[in-house]
């Protein structure tokens, strides 16, 4: 278990901190927590016109031959986050054998439901064509997220139309990872999925568990069993619809843990409080090889 004090230090600190810098709590800890050796060759690279269309890669420092890509979508309900906020999370990527995009897309209320999977996919796409320069492998992506990242992730994965949109190939993608993801979330009882996902005119096309079939890239689905932002029963529920369809997936469920200690264990200060790094990458680099 998480020991709570150590991530309400740090946000107390970062919280101080952003008064006089104008910095977010996240940001200040991106700043100055320990973190993964890997190499961040690329920074605010554009894959789109807008200025939130943009990504920042980190990459092995010892990479041998190319390696496969993974796509990272932080959450934030989507109506917040930043991209730079998560070199931690690029960085320990990286260090798992991963070229690793960190990509921003466009949030609300500029956009709504789906313009940010159009987002995704079109970071994706820079990913393949990137590929090259970057030491990776354009046929083996995997995507992850958490939260409303999780849902951009796994949705991608599940729905191909929004990659096949942007050009790029469905079966490229051989696995993807969704920590504390909303996954099944009608009727739409909360002020953030109206404003989000309001407008669709097909309420059961937002949710990913529509989209299982026996085909779906392999998934590795996590939550913390405190999580009260969005519940387990979103993992629980897609997880068994992926054995209901005899496609591969790996649920794990954190005792002790919430909504943002899950990602917040990606990092290596807080890595020891839920083994939830070694167990994704594990699984995805098993599925990506």
């Amino acid at each position: 278990m998480i020991d709570p004090s150590i991530p309400l230090r740090l946000t107390l600190v970062a919280a101080a901190a952003a008064l006089t810098t104008a910095c977010t709590p996240l940001g200040l800890f991106a700043t100055l927590s320990p973190k993964d050796p890997a190499t961040r060759v690329s920074r605010g690279e554009a894959y789109g016109e807008n200025p939130r269309q943009t990504v920042d890669v980190y990459v092995p420092r010892a990479a041998r031959g190319a390696a496969p890509i993974a796509v990272f979508f932080y959450g934030g309900s989507w109506e917040s986050g930043r991209r730079q906020d998560y070199n931690w999370v690029g960085r320990a990527m990286a260090s798992r054998g991963f070229v690793t995009v960190v990509a921003d897309y466009r949030i609300y209320p500029e956009v709504r439901y789906p313009d940010f999977l159009n987002d995704g996919a079109q970071a994706v796409r820079w990913a393949v064509d990137n590929a090259a320069r970057l030491g990776g492998d354009p046929k083996r992506i995997v995507l992850l997220g958490h939260s409303a990242g999780a849902y951009n992730a796994v949705m991608l994965g599940l729905d191909a139309r929004y990659l096949r949109a942007a050009g790029v190939d469905p079966t490229s993608v051989k696995a993807v990872a969704g920590l504390a993801g909303p996954y099944d979330f009608l009727p739409l009882n909360d002020r953030t999925t109206r404003n989000t996902f309001g407008q669709a005119a097909d309420l059961t096309g937002t949710q990913p568990l529509n989209y299982v079939t026996r085909t779906s890239p392999p998934a590795f689905l996590a939550t913390g069993d405190r999580d009260r932002t969005v519940w387990p029963k979103n993992t629980k529920a897609l997880a068994q619809l992926y054995r209901d369809a005899g496609a591969v997936v790996e649920e794990r469920h954190y005792a002790g843990v919430d909504h943002v200690e899950i990602i917040l264990a990606l990092s290596r200060p807080l890595r020891g409080g839920a083994p939830v790094l070694n167990e994704m990458a594990t699984f995805l680099r098993e599925h990506a090889d």
